[in-house]
C-alpha cells in the first residue's frame, strides 16, 4: 500500500539498528574493566543508567509518538543516536563513556519504540507476522553484531565505534527516504479524534489484561538476566569452560532464526490460534529451562536448558507487543509499545541485581528455584486474568 511504510523498510531500520547496538553492550565490560581498569560494581551502575535512559526513552517516544508526526519523530530519535555515537567514537575515556552510554540507552529505547508503534501502522499484514518479522530482525543484527564485535574490537575500539556511527548513519538516511508515509498516521490520528470528539480511552477489561501483560514482562526479563549475568560464572565454577557458555548464546541465535522462520509459516497458515495460547507455552518453556538448572551439573543439561529457554523467548516476546498491539486503538498506540519497551528494560536493568542478592543470601540453586517458580505463578496469574476478562475485551486489530 501506498500509504503506509513498506514491511521491509521496516526490517532494515530495525536490522541495522540491531547491528549498531550490538556493537555497544557486548564491548562495555570488558572495555571499561580491561581497558580503563573500572571495577565491575561501577560497571553494574553504568549499565544500570543504561537501562534506565532506555526505560525514558520508551515512555518519552511512544507518548509522543500519539501526539506529534511519528517520521519527524523517529528522524529525531535515529539522528541524536547516531550524534552520541559520534561523540563516543570520539571521546571514550573514563568518565565520558558512562555518559555517552546513559544516553544511548534513551535513543535505544525511543528508536525501539518508534519502531514497534510504526509496525502498528502496517495494516496490509498481520500484527503477529510483523512483530515476529521486527522480532527475527533484530536478532540477526544481534547475530552479526555479537559475532563480529570480538575481531574488529581486537584491531580497535575506535573502529568498532566507528561502524556503529556508519550504520545509524544508514538507518537515518532509510528513514530520511523510506519512512515518509509515517507523516500520514498524525493526519490519521487527528481525524480520528475529530470524529469521536473525545479523548481516547480502554475499556477496564483491556486495562487490565494490558497491566497483567506490562507485570509479565518484567518478570520475564528480570529471570531471563539470570542467564546472561549470573550463568557463567556458575558454569565456570563447575569446571565448565567459559568458551562452552559463549556457545551457548551461539546455540540461541541460531534456533530463533529456525523458530520465527516456522512461526512466520505457521501464523501465514494455521487460523484461529489465539496470541495469549503463544505467549502462555512460551513461558512454560522458559520455566522449564530454571527447572532444568536445579539439577545441572554437566554441560548436556545446560545446553538442554538453553534450547527450552530459546523455545519461550522465541515464542513469547515477539507475542507480547503483538496483543497489546491487538487491544488498544489507533489513538494510544504509541503510548502502549513504549510501555512494552520500558516494562522490559526495568526487568532487565534489575536481572542481575536481582540474581546477585539471591546467589549472595542464598545460592545458586536457590536463585533457579525462585526463577521457575515465579514464572510459573506468573503463567496462572496470567491464565486467569485472561478467563476473567476475554469475554469483554475489545479488539481493534
Amino acid at each position: 500500500m501506498a500509504h503506509e511504510i513498506r514491511l521491509r523498510w521496516l526490517l532494515t531500520g530495525a536490522l541495522l539498528s540491531s547491528i549498531g547496538m550490538s556493537f555497544i553492550w557486548p564491548l562495555t565490560s570488558i572495555y571499561l574493566h580491561n581497558r580503563l581498569g573500572i571495577s565491575l560494581t561501577v560497571i553494574g551502575v553504568v549499565l544500570l543508567l543504561n537501562s534506565l535512559g532506555s526505560v525514558i526513552g520508551s515512555i518519552v517516544g511512544g507518548r509522543l509518538y500519539d501526539q506529534s508526526d511519528p517520521y519527524r519523530l523517529t528522524l529525531f530519535g535515529v539522528g541524536l543516536t547516531g550524534l552520541v555515537l559520534i561523540g563516543l567514537t570520539f571521546w571514550h575515556g573514563w568518565p565520558a563513556y558512562c555518559i555517552w552510554l546513559t544516553l544511548l540507552g534513551i535513543g535505544s529505547g525511543w528508536n525501539i519504540t518508534m519502531v514497534n508503534s510504526l509496525g502498528t501502522s502496517l495494516h496490509s499484514k498481520d500484527g503477529r507476522y510483523v512483530f515476529t518479522m521486527l522480532y527475527f530482525a533484530q536478532n540477526v543484527g544481534v547475530v552479526i553484531g555479537t559475532t563480529l564485535v570480538g575481531f574488529v574490537y581486537d584491531i580497535s575500539v575506535t573502529l568498532l565505534l566507528l561502524i556503529a556511527v556508519i550504520l545509524y548513519s544508514l538507518f537515518f538516511m532509510v528513514v530520511l527516504t523510506k519512512f515518509r508515509p509515517a507523516a500520514k498516521i498524525s493526519k490519521a490520528r487527528s481525524k480520528e479524534v475529530i470524529v469521536t470528539a473525545e479523548k481516547p480511552s480502554l475499556p477496564s477489561a483491556n486495562k487490565l489484561m494490558l497491566t497483567t501483560f506490562f507485570f509479565a514482562l518484567l518478570v520475564f526479563w528480570l529471570m531471563y538476566q539470570q542467564w546472561s549475568s549470573n550463568l557463567s560464572v556458575y558454569m565456570t565454577s563447575l569446571g565448565i569452560p567459559l568458551r562452552n557458555y559463549s556457545f551457548l548464546w551461539t546455540l540461541n541465535a541460531a534456533l530463533i532464526v529456525v523458530i520465527q522462520l516456522f512461526l512466520n509459516w505457521f501464523n501465514e497458515h494455521v487460523n484461529g490460534i489465539r496470541i495469549i495460547y503463544q505467549i502462555l507455552f512460551g513461558l512454560v518453556m522458559v520455566a522449564i529451562s530454571f527447572l532444568i538448572l536445579i539439577t545441572a551439573r554437566t554441560y548436556t543439561y545446560f545446553v538442554i536448558a538453553m534450547i527450552a529457554l530459546t523455545i519461550g523467548e522465541a515464542t513469547a516476546s515477539p507475542a507480547i507487543p503483538a496483543l497489546v498491539n491487538d487491544l488498544t486503538p489507533r489513538a494510544i498506540k504509541g503510548r502502549y509499545q513504549g510501555f512494552v519497551t520500558s516494562w522490559g528494560s526495568v526487568g532487565r536493568a534489575l536481572g542481575p541485581l536481582f540474581g546477585g542478592l539471591v546467589i549472595d543470601w542464598l545460592s545458586y540453586r536457590s536463585l533457579f528455584i525462585i526463577a521457575a517458580t515465579g514464572v510459573f505463578t506468573l503463567i496462572a496469574i496470567l491464565l486467569l486474568i485472561w478467563l476473567k476478562t476475554q469475554r469483554n475485551l475489545v479488539r481493534y486489530q
